[in-house]
């Protein structure tokens, strides 16, 4: 489906089949020179039969358009390789860069199966095979061609002049544009409408959900009138949609502490007990994706505690564990 949402700006959604996201929002800004394509879909045969006809449809050809890609995760950087003609500038963040240019052979994905044994999901009967993560299996092939750019990086296309916003949190590299005189932000998965960003911790180098928070904070000084998510509705109230980011991050720490109580539990225990907004009734019925997903997300916000001190993290038998202090 394709849409005009702004003067010069298009909306491509790119499907994702069996995926709760449903669909990659894929924003075309038009230029008299260049245009500008953000983001992509997954590596698949439809996300690519849906972008060719979206940009067929919108007279768009890859030999005058450039890409920049919000982060490494495969459904915003799948079709890069697909994508890009010799010519085109492909734009991304240097952290979450470095890990599309490898693909499948990153060393991003080792740390998986590190993951998968300390949070207590091996320990629970969980198949061991990162392979099955969705942006493994939909990834990029390997393309080297990336420029990598840092915060305050300028991009202009058509009426529009954007400045990449370093938003470290979703991934360790996700980046925003942002054009400071049209008040608009496009937000990768910064920032979405009615669903939340997963924050995703798969080790312990860096307190992920508060880097995430700082960054929501980065963005509440800026002027927006108009956010333009990669998934689902555009924004129209950021500050008020930050505002609920908070209280969400809030409910679910608190969560966390209820569940552990007096208790010494790891991460998957956690994760198994906490309030998930999926149609499943147990956590026995959770698909691999999903489980992956939730205890990631458990681990961020133990993790989290643990830095500010409300926890204690100690180890058994290689599987992280977490008490009160």
């Amino acid at each position: 489906m394709i849409d005009q949402v702004l003067p010069g700006i298009y909306r491509i959604e790119i499907p994702l089949p069996n995926n709760p996201l449903k669909a990659t929002n894929s924003w075309l800004i038009r230029g008299e020179k260049r245009n500008l394509l953000v983001d992509t879909g997954f590596n698949t045969a439809v996300s690519r039969e849906a972008m060719d006809k979206g940009l067929q449809e919108l007279g768009v050809k890859m030999e005058n358009t450039d890409l920049f890609i919000t982060h490494l995760h495969s459904d915003h950087s799948g079709l890069v390789q697909y994508l890009a003609v010799p010519g085109t500038n492909v734009w991304m963040s240097e952290d979450d860069g470095q890990v599309v240019e490898a693909s499948r052979d990153s060393s991003h994905w080792s740390m998986f199966n590190g993951f998968l044994i300390v949070s207590g999901l091996v320990d629970s009967g969980m198949e061991n095979d990162f392979t099955k993560h969705p942006g493994y299996k939909y990834a990029s092939e390997v393309y080297e061609d990336f420029t990598l750019v840092n915060e305050g990086f300028e991009i202009g296309a058509g009426d529009y002049h954007f400045r990449c916003v370093a938003t470290p949190g979703h991934t360790p590299g996700h980046m925003c544009l942002y054009d400071r005189d049209k008040k608009l932000l496009l937000s990768g998965d910064h920032i979405l409408g009615k669903i939340t960003p997963n924050i995703t911790a798969w080790n312990f180098a860096t307190d992920v959900l508060g880097q995430y928070l700082q960054s929501l904070e980065k963005i509440a000084q800026l002027e927006i009138d108009t956010v333009l998510p990669g998934h689902r509705y555009i924004i129209t109230d950021c500050q008020g949609r930050i505002e609920e980011l908070r209280k969400h991050h809030r409910a679910r720490l608190e969560n966390v502490m209820d569940i552990i109580g007096s208790a010494t539990m790891n991460t998957t225990q956690v994760a198994s007990r906490m309030r998930w907004d999926l149609s499943y009734k147990k956590w026995e019925e959770f698909p691999w994706g999903q489980k992956l997903f939730a205890t990631g997300e458990a681990m961020s916000h133990l993790y989290h505690l643990t830095v500010e001190g409300e926890l204690v993290m100690t180890f058994s038998e290689g599987i992280a564990c977490f008490s009160k202090k």
